[in-house]
């Protein structure tokens, strides 16, 4: 449904440095920087920050969440870990199998935007 997201940065390298390690967990090259944006492109879809083209600072959206499929719970933690170790903040429950048989992991990347990773559990 989706082609792209696009987020707001007032760190672009900052930004880029974090989404490449994050991203990287995913298989996912480094982001492709074209002026005031970087682009990280898949098969499946593309993440983009930017530097707001109105010269206004970025902010973050409450409510909004940026969701990344996971192949494992294992895949889960691996993009959890670098996402702290790169300057994310760890946010709600820890990372772990919730009631509804989805294993997630939340955190907010360094300019605040919420970010999830979700594994869904293979039905029997």
């Amino acid at each position: 449904m989706f082609s792209h997201v696009m987020i707001g940065t007032n760190d672009l390298e900052k930004s880029k440095q974090f989404y490449d390690a994050v991203l990287g967990t995913l298989g996912v090259k480094p982001g492709a920087q074209d002026r005031h944006r970087v682009f990280w492109r898949t098969r499946s879809g593309t993440l983009s920050v930017t530097q707001p083209i109105d010269g206004q600072p970025a902010t973050v959206a409450n409510g909004t969440t940026i969701g990344f499929n996971m192949a494992s719970p294992e895949q889960a933690d691996q993009f959890y870990t670098a996402a702290l170790a790169h300057g994310g903040v760890a946010i709600e429950d820890p990372p772990g199998w919730r009631d509804s048989g989805l294993y997630l992991c939340y955190f907010r990347d360094p300019d605040g935007h919420k970010i999830c990773g979700l594994h869904r559990k293979p039905k029997a």
